[in-house]
Parts: structure tokens; C-alpha cells; sequence
């Protein structure tokens, strides 16, 4: 491989074979992790960090990582079984940051409701993408970044 200076890109490109995250532009690679992987994998693997009784009752709302306690998994609990949950913080924290293999979680929030909780495959999530980012997305000028982007979209409803 040769080293090469490339004048529209900021770094030293390396002639050859680059992973998909090096190729995308900077405003793009800060959306995708800002969106994270961490709330993604948390709900598809809720049901076994936090037990069978607790998977009927409650969901994670968002994950925030700039928080003023540190970083924060906002949980929705239904009305009631709040106790429930608040006694299993500390577990629900350690299997989490097991799960991922460093310190995710350092505190957990809780919102309650009071309707229940419908699992629907088709309309589990109505759209990924927040609608400033589709507008971003929408505003890249490579196609095939943009539809890669837009199918990875697609994927991430589809879970």
C-alpha cells in the first residue's frame, strides 16, 4: 500500500481498501454516534438483562451520555411496579455494563405511565432516524451514501 497526501480529505489517506466509517463525512460518522449502538443493542437484548418480570412492566426510554449524574438510561415503568424496579437498579446496572465489557450505565431514571405496553413487530419503531437527520442525510451529495444510510435506516425498523 502507498501513503499518499490527499488534499479534499483531512488526514493522510492510505491507498487501498478503507472501512466504511473512514469514507463517510464528518457530519454523517457524529450522527451515527451520536444515535449510538448502545441504546440499539439494549433494546434488542432488554428482555435478558433485566429478567422475565420486569420485561412485562418496563422498557428503556433513551440513553443520554451527558448527563449531570453521569451517563443515564432513562427506563418507562408501568404505574405500580415502580418498587419493582427501583430495588433491581443496581443489578439491571451491572449486567449492562457486563453486557457491553466497560462502563456503560452509571445511573438509572425512572418514568412511569399507565397504558399498557403493546409488542408490535410492524410498528415497534415508526422511524430510526430523528427528522433533522433524515434532513442532513437527504443533503449528502454521494448517492451511495446516502441510500447505504437510508437501508441501514430501513434494517434498524426492521428490529
Amino acid at each position: 500500500m502507498k501513503i499518499k497526501n490527499n488534499i479534499k480529505q483531512r488526514y493522510k489517506s492510505i491507498q487501498g481498501l478503507r472501512s466504511f466509517k473512514n469514507t463517510l463525512p464528518t457530519k454523517v460518522r457524529r450522527i451515527i454516534m451520536k444515535k449510538g449502538e448502545i441504546y440499539s443493542k439494549t433494546l434488542d437484548n432488554w428482555k435478558f438483562l433485566v429478567g422475565e418480570e420486569l420485561f412485562k412492566v418496563c422498557y428503556p426510554r433513551s440513553f443520554k451520555k451527558n448527563n449531570s449524574k453521569g451517563k443515564c438510561l432513562n427506563i418507562m415503568v408501568k404505574r405500580g411496579n415502580e418498587v419493582d424496579l427501583e430495588y433491581s437498579k443496581k443489578i439491571i446496572i451491572d449486567k449492562i455494563n457486563y453486557f457491553f465489557g466497560y462502563d456503560v450505565v452509571q445511573t438509572i431514571r425512572i418514568y412511569t405511565f399507565e397504558k399498557e405496553i403493546k409488542y408490535d413487530v410492524e410498528n415497534k419503531i415508526k422511524s430510526v432516524t430523528k427528522s433533522k437527520y433524515e434532513k442532513k442525510i437527504s443533503e449528502i451529495n454521494n448517492i451511495s451514501i446516502k441510500n447505504s444510510l437510508i437501508k441501514m435506516n430501513k434494517v434498524f425498523k426492521q428490529k
